[in-house]
């Protein structure tokens, strides 16, 4: 005979074909459905659930049912990842109301884990947290587990389950502010290149060295230079191309996907689905051409002095390299804020936890 379950979490995998976001993480989603079906089933065949805990164990079972509906979700579209963040939602929902069902005997051997969670996502002075670990001390000493003690420890658990799913949303939220930024400055990078190509003349990126002539990043032309009298705008205009702004910008990003690759050395990984160092690699990009032409905009004008004299094209375009790797400056501020974002969601890197002071530890 088919077991019921099972068919629902092969038809289940079936569906998810067409999963959209990291495969990986689905199918822990859906093994971790399967073991709590199993457990599920395994009470009500052993008749540990009682007439009273039928209707927990009927949402246990909706719970579980919704979340792998939210994952094999072919006939409704969704945003890339945010359907694992829904059933992990009713996933946690369905393992709370497990707890419930379970017998004090049970709790007692699963305390070392449920305190382990607790601690990894509920701050050190969070008066739960303070609770839960003198239940632990006191059940760890033989004393038998209490009614109102189960109570504080459900209570914690769930706690904790909602501060962990905050977690994952603020990591959602910043990776959409990331990725808003790179598209509004990736749009900025082609309307100047567009408007170098259409209007070079208009704000030229050329230099007029004494004894060279007029300098620019694609060209150059050492005749202008006998024009004395002649006014540097006008023969800077006349000699720009409509390829000096896209070669410029092209370089500025070539330098920020260096600087990029160099800066991943620094980001460590993360099990949530949502990828924050491809967000911060993508937005130093834009940023690098950005910087690359206001950075020669800055020496044309003589903002740094000593430095707004460039003899040829080559030089031209190694500062334009330099200052395409130069956003560092600005998007390293952006990694730090990453990095912490990753650190804050619960796990071995966690540090929120260790700020505060337990109020019942002695003092010194």
């Amino acid at each position: 005979m088919t077991d019921p379950g099972s068919t629902k979490y092969q038809s289940g995998r079936r569906a998810g074909a067409s999963e959209k976001g990291e495969w990986e993480l689905r199918e822990i989603l859906n093994s971790r459905i399967g073991e709590l079906e199993a457990q599920l089933r395994a009470k009500a065949e052993r008749g540990q659930i009682t007439r009273e805990e039928q209707a927990l164990a009927a949402e246990a079972h909706e719970a579980l049912e919704a979340a792998r509906g939210t994952l094999c979700h072919n006939h409704y579209p969704r945003l890339p990842a945010a359907h694992l963040t829904v059933a992990q939602t009713h996933v946690d929902a369905a393992h709370n109301l497990l707890l419930r069902l379970s017998s004090n005997s049970e709790i007692t051997s699963m305390m070392p884990g449920l305190m382990a969670f607790i601690r990894e996502h509920l701050p050190v002075n969070d008066e739960r947290r303070v609770q839960v670990g003198e239940i632990a001390l006191s059940v760890r000493g033989g004393t038998p587990l209490q009614d109102a003690q189960r109570e504080v420890v459900f209570d914690s658990v769930a706690v904790a389950r909602q501060a962990h799913m905050r977690e994952k949303l603020r990591v959602r939220n910043f990776i959409y502010v990331v990725y808003g930024m790179a598209a509004a400055l990736s749009v900025l990078v082609v309307l100047v290149g567009v408007f170098g190509v259409l209007a070079p003349d208009t704000v030229p990126l050329c230099f007029r060295p004494q004894g060279v002539g007029i300098v620019c990043p694609t060209g150059s032309d050492p005749s202008r230079q006998s024009q004395e009298g002649a006014d540097t705008d006008e023969l800077q205009a006349a000699v720009a191309s409509p390829w000096d702004y896209p070669v410029v910008e092209f370089v500025g990003i070539l330098s920020a996907a260096v600087a990029a690759a160099a800066s991943l050395r620094r980001i460590k990984g993360t099990s949530t689905p949502y990828n924050v160092p491809v967000a911060l690699a993508l937005l130093k990009l834009p940023t690098g051409a950005l910087t690359a032409v206001l950075g020669l905009l800055l020496m044309r004008g003589e903002f740094v002095p000593g430095l707004q004299a460039l003899n040829s094209s080559a030089q031209i375009i190694a500062w334009a390299i330099i200052f395409g790797y130069a956003q560092q400056l600005f998007t390293k501020f952006v990694d730090t804020q990453g990095q912490t974002v990753l650190n804050s969601v619960g796990g071995p890197n966690n540090v929120g936890g260790k700020q505060g002071r337990n109020p019942r530890a002695p003092a010194g």
